[in-house]
């Protein structure tokens, strides 16, 4: 069936098209391809030009073909896959993908928490033998094979497929209530089209009589009892949250906020839906306009009256601090949500890359860039915190008690009401908000469109925009309980429970799976050929080492002290935590489920099926100038 490896002669004398023999037999001639040959087994086909087989350096020689078979003799036809239309595409895409909302928010107070600049300190660190490391491995691991979450596996590890399938459980938890966060965002940026803000008075109908303008024309002094017109305006305007008792009664349906969220998704589904060419796009607007407010913010917030005193209060090193295990818990914690390894986008955008491109230097380029983002996203936030402190004539440490989005949408929005032009600046932070969501959005989803179409390819590869249509209908209407008067409440119960013990674990496992089962040394012998050289031996042993004990350690750290769930003046009872266990539990336990199903449904005895079990199933098929050949 096979010509010698040494043979040059034509499989086939068949024309495009027609009706011929191959010895002895008739075969149809769809469509002339380049083959490889080793051995006697056929490769999976690719696209390429007729002629003769080609010699290729390495031994192995192209031949055409008519009959286009693998080894196991199924008829197997491979497609281009879709790339992306330029470099700064797939950088723009991971950057605005690592850099989201958590980057305004999250860094900037956990900084300030634990030590100021003396946080710095164990946030680099765990950076360089943690976050890093993991960043650049889920980017060469998909780059190289070329698959989403799931099917990848097939070419890893296969018994390690569970991953995948909880990967893509996860990434559903997350669009379920972070959209829901952006349509906070957009009802603020709908209700600043106004001369005066919203939330700037205590005159509205939502307010009550706890609310103090203390910035007004009137000299009003700040009680302990004082409620802020931005607070009120927060949670009883936006949020609704007097009209729910808590998670056993979380009220009727907010009509406003639906509609917001709708809107959300269609823009979400039509940047989306035609792969990553239009994703691509659209990401140069998202990516980058949120770094031009940023700059704009920060010009702003150094002008203004005591911004020194919010620096002073970011910056100031509490050396103290660096004793205690819950700082590096934190700085671990923060840097790998931050970087975002676990949730499949870093493997769905790779996958698209060219297989010779350079993603070592993407993966040094976006988590700097990532890293240099939250950090100067605090002195953002703290120059307003400072002015703020100014204002009340309180400390910086009072001011900055608001946590979470609250940060955003209470303290800062009420900072921008009592500035020169605050529509203007109201404008563009909530504009700024939503870009960074949508591009984290544009990700999340798409690494699962990525896994699940190329897991299914004959059921889903010719209907991506109705597939796409279905999952942002699913998404929303997941949604539907966050966009409830008590729906702050399930926000806050998703982000702990929902995501971050379940993506550690996930992580834990992949580095595991890849650097242990599938071999570090196989692993850096294919970053070899996409880049020309081996990882050193830092990056070896991070992967094999450092980067699982990390993960372990903050897992471990996070389950032995679960975080106690306070929100606004509602103490989460104890039922919540179980309840959100539970939510984070049944993604990872797609895992144990797969390893087990793996097992009986292989056949051989305990030993054999276990080896069959993690040998890798199918080969990844590497260019060769217009061929591909099959890594063994």
């Amino acid at each position: 069936e096979t010509q010698p490896l040494t043979s040059k002669k034509e499989v086939s004398d068949c024309n495009e098209g027609e009706d011929c023999k191959e010895n002895g037999l008739p075969v149809r001639n769809p469509a002339p391809a380049l083959r490889l040959t080793e051995d006697g087994n056929r490769v999976p086909p690719s696209q390429g030009d007729k002629g003769e087989a080609a010699p290729i350096s390495n031994g192995y020689s192209g031949v055409q073909s008519s009959v286009p078979c693998n080894g196991m003799g199924e008829l197997m036809e491979l497609e281009d896959r879709e790339t992306w239309s330029k470099k700064i595409d797939f950088l723009l895409s991971v950057i605005g993908y690592a850099v989201d909302l958590g980057n305004v928010w999250r860094f900037p107070y956990i900084c300030y928490q634990n030590g100021g600049g003396a946080f710095l300190i164990p946030y680099t660190i765990m950076a360089i033998f943690g976050g890093i490391p993991l960043f650049y491995m889920e980017l060469a691991l998909g780059q190289y094979h070329r698959n989403g979450c799931i099917s990848i596996w097939r070419k890893i590890c296969p018994i390690f497929k569970g991953i995948g399938f909880a990967i893509c459980i996860i990434d559903l938890y997350v669009a379920s209530y972070y959209n829901t966060i952006m349509a906070w965002a957009f009802y603020y940026l709908i209700s600043s089209f106004t001369s005066e803000l919203p939330w700037t008075s205590c005159t509205n109908p939502w307010n009550t009589g706890n609310c103090t303008s203390y910035l007004s024309k009137d000299n009003v002094s700040w009680a302990p009892h004082s409620i802020s017109p931005a607070e009120e305006f927060y949670t009883r305007r936006v949020l609704q949250v007097h009209r729910s008792h808590g998670l056993d009664d979380l009220g009727g349906i907010s009509w406003q906020l639906t509609l917001c969220l709708l809107l959300i998704f269609t823009i979400v589904y039509f940047s989306i839906w035609k792969g990553v060419k239009t994703s691509g796009k659209v990401v140069w607007v998202t990516a980058t306009f949120p770094y031009v407010v940023l700059f704009i913010l920060l010009v702003r917030g150094a002008t203004l009256p005591g911004a020194w005193r919010g620096v002073l209060y970011y910056l100031k090193p509490d050396w103290q601090k660096l004793l205690a295990t819950e700082v590096w818990v934190d700085a671990a914690a923060q840097i790998f949500f931050s970087l975002g390894p676990g949730f499949g986008v870093l493997l769905a955008y790779a996958s698209y890359n060219k297989f010779h491109n350079n993603c070592y230097q993407d993966a040094l380029v976006t988590s700097t860039v990532n890293c240099l983002t939250s950090f100067v996203s605090g002195f953002v936030i703290f120059t307003v915190l400072g002015y703020m402190a100014e204002m009340r004539n309180e400390d910086v440490s009072e001011v900055a008690k608001d946590t979470g989005p609250s940060l955003l949408f209470i303290t800062y929005a009420e900072a921008i009401a009592n500035m020169p032009a605050s529509t203007f600046f109201a404008i563009i932070f909530f504009l700024m908000l939503l870009t960074l969501g949508l591009d984290s959005t544009f990700a999340g989803l798409e690494g699962v469109i990525t896994g699940v179409l190329d897991e299914f390819p004959h059921v889903w590869s010719k209907r991506r925009e109705l597939f796409v249509l279905g999952l942002t209908i699913v998404c929303f209407l997941g949604s539907l309980a966050t966009l409830t008067f008590g729906g702050a409440y399930v926000v806050k119960l998703f982000e702990e429970y929902a995501t971050g013990p379940a993506v550690l674990t996930v992580v834990f496992l992949e580095a595991v799976a890849v650097a242990w089962f599938y071999g570090i040394t196989q692993f850096c012998s294919d970053v070899k050929e996409m880049l020309g050289f081996a990882p050193g031996w830092y990056w070896r042993v991070c992967w094999v080492a450092i980067s699982p004990i990390f993960l372990l350690f903050v897992t471990c750290s996070f389950l032995s002290n679960p975080p106690e769930l306070r929100l606004f003046d509602y103490n989460y009872p104890y039922w919540t935590t179980v309840v959100g266990y539970c939510i984070g539990t049944s993604s990872v336990i797609c895992i144990p489920i797969y390893m087990v199903y793996r097992l009986i449904i292989t056949p051989g005895t305990l030993k054999e099926r276990i080896l069959k079990s993690i040998t890798p199933e199918t080969a990844t098929e590497i260019p060769f100038g217009d061929i591909r050949m099959n890594a063994v």
